[in-house]
């Protein structure tokens, strides 16, 4: 059973959301503009508001569900975290897109609003605040992202969270690699 719930979650997480959306409402290939992520942010750029709202929840529900169905179906905590981590893999490495995708930030805040809900809270605002104040959403994710094993610590949240929340920063962190490059030279795009 766990092995057809990770399964599962890889699929779920697989799902090119940005994409399917993207060309079926607004007849447009994200991949081919933008940042040409088909994340929420490239369709917040490219499409507008309505689309990377939409996106964005449509990825924040594949992390939720991920955990939800390790959550119903086998109740343990470790097999929980690893459906959210594949969701988030899946998200980033589709196995519909040849194994390319998103940077993961909805799909993880999904997994953690499952896991944490009151980190999920801060590092929420955290990363609004960010991205309001700089108009980055890149370093606002990279932020929020680290600010998550540091809350579940403040918390007291079980060690497996909090292990969960530093592996998901460091990979999270790693996928804006070219993002930081960006920032630091002064070129990253703003919204």
């Amino acid at each position: 059973m766990e092995i057809i719930i990770l399964l599962f979650s890889y699929l779920i997480g697989s799902i090119p959301n940005g994409l399917i959306f993207g060309q079926l409402i607004w007849k447009k290939d994200l991949r081919k503009f933008g940042s040409g992520n088909i994340g929420a942010t490239n369709a917040w750029r490219v499409i507008g508001k309505p689309a990377g709202f939409l996106i964005f929840v449509l990825d924040f529900l594949k992390g939720t569900l991920s955990v939800f169905m390790a959550q119903d179906f086998i109740g343990e905590p470790l097999i929980m975290i690893f459906a959210g981590l594949i969701a988030i893999f899946g998200h980033s490495y589709s196995a519909f897109l040849k194994f390319h995708g998103g940077k993961g930030v909805a799909t993880g805040l999904g997994v953690i609003a499952m896991l944490m809900p009151k980190v999920t809270l801060i590092v929420f605002l955290v990363w609004l605040a960010i991205v309001f104040a700089t108009r980055y959403v890149s370093l606002g994710s990279i932020i929020a992202s680290v600010c998550v094993p540091i809350l579940a610590i403040a918390f007291a949240e079980p060690v497996e969270f909090i292990l969960f929340g530093a592996l998901a920063a460091v990979f999270i962190t790693l996928r804006h690699k070219e993002n930081i490059k960006r920032l630091s030279q002064g070129t990253e795009n703003k919204i």
